[in-house]
C-alpha cells in the first residue's frame, strides 16, 4: 500500500535539471531556467552558464488547482553545468552550434499530508544539443534547437526526491526576439520547449508530452543594467499512457511571473543575472518561488 501511494504521489507531481520530478512540469527541463532575450543565440564561440536555481515549495496543487491538505513544503537547490559552443559554420542561413548540460542537485520533501519524507543529492540528467541554429535581423532573433536528455541521474520509483526521472527525453527548442527599436533597448522574448517522453522503466508508465515557454520583456541601459519582467507557463499536453488502474493520471499545469536584473561586461565576455518567480496557478504540482542566479563566460 506504501508502495501505490508513493508512486501515486509521484507521478501526480510529474515524476525530475536542474531536475527533479518536482522541478519540472512533467518533462526535464525547468521553467525559469531562461528569461530576458532568452531566444537570442550569442555570437561565434564557446561559452560556460552556471545555473544556480533554488525552488521554495510552499504547497501541494490537486488537479483542479486546490491545495492538497496538510503541511507539503520542500527545497531543491541545482547547480547546473551549461556548455554552448557556437561555430562559424552557417546552416540554412543560421548560425549552427550545439551544447551540453550537466545538472547537480540536492532536493528535500517533508510532504506531511501524503505521508512523504524524503531527501536526496547528486548528479541528473544529462542533455546533449547537436544542433543550436541562430538567426539574426536588424531588430529580431530567432533560434531553433533540438536535443536528448539521458537517463543518467538515480531513479527508484519509491523515492520521491530522486536525482533522474528514469527515462530519456527528445526536447525540441523554438523562440524568438523582438528589438522595439535600432538600439534594442526595449526586448521581448519567448521561447518555447516541446518534450517528447520515453517509458520510464521501473514503472511502465510513459509521461505525456508537455509545452512550456519562457517570456520576458526587457529594458537595457547603457550602463550594461538590464531590468525585466518575466514569467514562464508550462502544460502537459496528453495523458500519460500505461498507468496502473486507481491511480491518478492528472494533466500538469505550472504558470508564474517574476523580475529579472541583468547586468554585462562586454569586454570581459562575462555576464550576470538573477531573477525571483512567484507560480501563481499550478495543477497537479508543486507550487512555491523559484530563485535563479546565472554567471555566463565567454571565451
Amino acid at each position: 500500500m506504501k508502495q501505490r501511494l508513493l508512486l501515486a504521489l509521484v507521478m501526480a507531481l510529474a515524476a525530475v535539471p536542474l531536475p527533479s520530478s518536482v522541478f519540472a512540469a512533467n518533462g526535464h527541463y525547468v521553467a525559469g531556467a531562461e528569461g530576458i532575450r532568452g531566444a537570442s543565440v550569442p555570437p561565434t564561440g564557446l561559452y560556460y552558464r552556471a545555473y544556480l536555481v533554488h525552488y521554495d515549495i510552499e504547497r501541494l496543487r490537486d488537479g483542479r488547482g486546490d491545495k492538497v491538505p496538510g503541511h507539503n513544503t520542500g527545497k531543491i537547490t541545482a547547480l547546473t553545468n551549461r556548455v554552448i559552443w557556437i561555430t562559424d559554420k552557417k546552416f540554412l542561413g543560421a548560425d549552427y552550434g550545439m551544447e551540453a548540460i550537466i545538472p547537480v542537485q540536492h532536493t528535500s520533501l517533508d510532504f506531511k499530508g501524503s505521508g512523504v519524507d524524503d531527501s536526496d543529492s547528486g548528479l541528473g540528467d544529462i542533455f546533449i544539443g547537436p544542433m543550436i541554429l541562430g538567426w539574426h535581423g536588424q531588430q529580431w532573433d530567432a533560434t531553433f534547437g533540438a536535443g536528448y536528455w539521458f537517463d543518467t541521474g538515480d531513479y527508484d520509483d519509491q523515492a520521491a526526491a530522486s536525482n533522474g526521472k528514469g527515462f530519456g527525453t527528445t526536447m525540441l527548442t523554438l523562440g524568438g526576439t523582438w528589438h522595439f527599436d535600432a538600439a534594442k533597448t526595449w526586448s521581448f522574448s519567448a521561447l518555447s520547449r516541446y518534450e517528447i517522453k520515453g517509458e520510464q522503466d521501473d514503472t511502465g508508465i510513459t509521461p505525456g508530452d508537455s509545452w512550456l515557454v519562457e517570456w520576458g520583456l526587457s529594458h537595457h541601459l547603457s550602463n550594461g543594467l538590464a531590468l525585466g519582467l518575466v514569467g514562464y507557463d508550462a502544460w502537459q499536453l496528453e495523458s500519460d499512457e500505461d498507468v496502473p488502474a486507481g491511480l491518478p493520471d492528472d494533466k500538469v499545469e505550472q504558470h508564474a511571473v517574476g523580475v529579472e536584473v541583468d547586468y554585462s561586461w562586454p569586454e570581459l565576455e562575462l555576464g550576470l543575472n538573477g531573477a525571483y518567480y512567484n507560480e501563481y496557478d499550478n495543477e497537479a504540482r508543486p507550487e512555491g518561488d523559484l530563485f535563479r542566479f546565472v554567471l555566463t563566460k565567454g571565451f
